[in-house]
């Protein structure tokens, strides 16, 4: 059964309306850790800190955490090393860190609690001792557009060296929530703050529902003294050795099902059987082991017109298991050619009927499909494609590719939607922990494909990716935008100019992270 969210279940029974606001903390509180942490590991993976800059730095960190020195030393200590350096390059940096390390680590709950408020029309905003360049693509991914936070000195696009006070630290945190109240009417006394640190206290008393999330010690001792409610998550942080365990067996339980399989294929020459045996195996092997269950809703429909098209949204590495214990049986299908190349794995995959495609070569691609139109309409199996292409960053559904849907018009079998609402519970992209959870799958019906035609195949794939939409609680795509979409790209190829014959190489500018509302 899914744990309680007693800080879920408190909004989800809230008053609504504007005039309430949502605060939220960044590091420790929306993302597990902290991203200056991350910052700096993925500064020394590029090489691109001196030696003297890592010397100063960690005399700085020394300092700051032995007392000598306060937040705003801290911070002064950074921003040295930023002299000169040109804004946009943080920017990109801060986009790049999102990408590699902080998206992954944003806690799925406390994503569902900043859903909860937004639904109940809270204003929601994040005040933050961390930089915009740490928070801005986070908070554009959940919908957040009010940002208070630390910022560093700016002069014609270049970074001075030097830090704008009041930084957002302490009570430097309450000024931001007081300017916030007064712009939009906020009544701070009817307002929550999440918050994971003693850092925050003077926030924390200031707003009428101090909320910890994950409090550390001196926190959590505070919140008991005031009986404020906490409560913690472990969905995202340091793994512990059960969840390295768990993933491990999983991930080779699919070698294993595969060799359950063999006896099977050797006694009754049925490779088909075989393949069937070890799926379903897997499937309830790997989501038992990593402690997944499935809430599924209308399953009937992933039995009710076979042979077809399954296509699914792709979230998580676990996908795959969840896939075979939904599916089960007589199940074919695509993945990019680099899993081929894998030892064992890619030999497996091939064998259960796995075809590999190109996905920079889309007359290749389809190409290879061919066999897949053989397997559906001689053998009977059903094909399962994620017309994303590949995992999606976060929840958020990324735009549909168009082979799923060649193939089933070609073909001539419907099209069944599997909508997997929260899998990045499980382990999201670029994590290897898998962790227990329950997953939410709505099975749609059958889409039928039999008049469809290749001219008016772009609204036919908007229509099911909105279906994809409304089940997920997600903006449905227009028809206006859909015709921006694949105006877009035509467009760009139209404006582009000509390539130069010889270009020098681009000097290199030092990286590093933007700016927004400041406290």
């Amino acid at each position: 059964m899914p744990r309680p969210q007693p800080h879920l279940e408190e909004v989800l029974a809230s008053e609504p309306g504007s005039h309430i606001a949502a605060l939220f903390d960044f590091d420790g509180t929306i993302i597990a850790g902290y991203s200056a942490t991350a910052m700096l590991r993925e500064k020394l993976q590029r090489r691109e800190m001196s030696v003297e800059e890592i010397a100063e730095t960690a005399n700085v960190i020394a300092q700051h955490s032995l007392g000598a020195i306060g937040f705003s030393g801290l911070m002064s200590g950074a921003a040295k090393f930023m002299k000169g350096v040109e804004e946009e390059s943080f920017v990109q940096f801060g986009e790049e860190l999102y990408k590699k390390h902080i998206a992954r680590k944003i806690y799925p709950e406390t994503r569902a609690i900043i859903e909860a408020h937004q639904a109940k029309g809270h204003r929601v905003a994040i005040i933050s001792s961390a930089t915009i360049y740490q928070i801005e693509p986070t908070a554009r991914d959940l919908g957040i557009s009010d940002i208070k936070c630390s910022a560093y000195e700016i002069e014609d696009g270049v970074f001075t060296g030097d830090i704008i006070r009041p930084l957002c630290f302490g009570e430097g945190k309450v000024i931001a929530a007081e300017e916030l109240a007064a712009e939009y009417g906020l009544d701070l006394d009817q307002s929550y703050f999440y918050s994971d640190s003693d850092d925050d206290i003077e926030l924390l008393e200031r707003v009428g529902k101090p909320r910890p999330l994950n409090p550390n010690m001196k926190l959590k001792a505070i919140a008991d003294e005031r009986n404020w409610p906490v409560q913690r998550f472990a969905s995202r942080g340091t793994p512990s050795w059960v969840d390295y365990t768990r993933t491990i067996y999983a991930t080779g339980s699919l070698i294993g099902a595969f060799a359950a399989g063999l006896p099977i294929w050797a006694l009754t020459r049925s490779q088909r059987e075989a393949v069937n045996f070890s799926m379903g195996l897997f499937g309830d092997f790997a989501t038992a082991i990593t402690g997944v269950e499935l809430e599924v809703e209308d399953e009937r429909h992933l039995w009710s017109s076979r042979p077809c098209i399954f296509i699914f949204n792709h979230q998580s590495k676990a996908d795959v298991m969840i896939l075979a214990k939904l599916i089960r049986r007589d199940m074919g299908g695509v993945g990019k050619k680099e899993i081929k190349d894998i030892p064992i794995l890619g030999k497996l995959m091939e064998w259960g009927g796995t075809v590999f495609v190109d996905r920079a070569d889309g007359k290749s691609a389809i190409k290879a499909m061919e066999p897949l139109v053989e397997a559906i309409q001689k053998e009977g199996k059903s094909i399962c494609i994620a017309p994303e292409g590949t995992r999606s960053l976060t929840p958020k559904l990324e735009p549909f590719k168009k082979g799923a849907f060649h193939l089933a018009m070609q073909a001539g079998v419907p099209i069944v939607p599997i909508v997997i609402h929260n899998a990045t519970d499980v382990a999201p992209k670029n994590e290897f922990v898998m962790r227990p959870a329950t997953v939410r799958v709505t099975v749609l019906p059958p889409v039928d494909t039999s008049d469809w035609q290749v001219k008016t195949l772009n609204a036919h794939v908007r229509d099911v990716r909105n279906m994809f939409l409304r089940t997920l609680g997600q903006p449905e795509e227009t028809v206006a935008e859909s015709v921006a979409k694949e105006a877009a790209p035509a467009a760009k190829l139209e404006k582009a100019p000509k390539k130069a014959a010889t270009k020098k190489p681009a000097a290199k500018k030092k990286p590093t992270p933007r700016k927004v509302k400041k406290a």
